[in-house]
């Protein structure tokens, strides 16, 4: 069959608005989206210093802790419910409980930092209410902007959670293919092993109230303080 027609053929087939929703999530959680994402590693350096992290599995075991009781998991339900948000002031409440729920200050640095570079690049598509939320000089944590751009586009949530998941996921098995270090064809199996967490966060979320909120990721979290004091290092986090 000749490309041209396979192309036409998918068009065809796929929804309108499934295409366009998939198009955007694609631009906006890829790798090169100005966020800056390269340069956190979410504590990983730490992790890999002080050895809990050497191998494949090692990392496999790491974040899939992380996805399933740490961070992962919190941020799926701050974008759900930001996706949610109506007017400014509900999406204020979200941003400033997701601001202070960082457990250590490179962690907060991390999510407010890729948030801002978010909603600055968001303003090509426009979403008012985070446009608003970022003027009043607010901090914006990434899963809090995410949510935000995905509603004011009409983007549908479950699919930008899951987005958002993976790109989470693969961007920390992108550090630790640098870090560890693995090669590409390990990290690519770490990825795919991934797959079934991100899938089950993302549905596992779709009813969590703000209230479920919290998680049980404490050797992530003594990672992330500990990386402030960390000798030598390649990440900001």
């Amino acid at each position: 069959m000749p490309a041209g027609t396979r192309i036409r053929t998918m068009t065809a087939t796929m929804p309108t608005r499934t295409a366009t929703d998939l198009t955007k999530l694609l631009t906006w959680l890829s790798p090169a989206f100005p966020t800056g994402a390269y340069a956190y590693s979410h504590a990983l350096e730490w992790a890999v210093e002080a050895g809990d992290v050497r191998s494949e599995r090692d990392l496999f075991a790491w974040l899939d802790d992380v996805l399933r009781h740490g961070s992962g998991r919190s941020d799926a339900i701050l974008l759900r419910h930001a996706h949610a948000a109506r007017d400014p002031a509900a999406l204020s409440v979200v941003a400033e409980l997701a601001a202070a729920a960082q457990p250590a200050r490179e962690r907060r640095a991390e999510t407010l930092g890729q948030g801002d570079a978010f909603a600055i690049a968001a303003e090509v598509w426009g979403a008012p209410l985070l446009a608003e939320l970022r003027a009043s000089g607010q901090p914006i944590a990434y899963p809090v902007a995410v949510g935000a751009l995905a509603a004011a586009q009409g983007v549908e949530v479950d699919p930008a959670a899951l987005a958002f998941l993976h790109g989470f996921a693969a961007n920390l098995v992108s550090a630790a293919v640098r870090l560890v270090p693995l090669g590409q064809t390990a990290g690519l199996r770490v990825l795919s092993a991934l797959e079934p967490a991100v899938q089950e966060i993302a549905e596992g979320t779709r009813h969590a109230t703000l209230d479920d909120l919290g998680g049980a990721c404490f050797r992530s979290d003594i990672a992330a303080m500990r990386h402030e004091t960390q000798y030598t290092r390649l990440f900001r986090t």
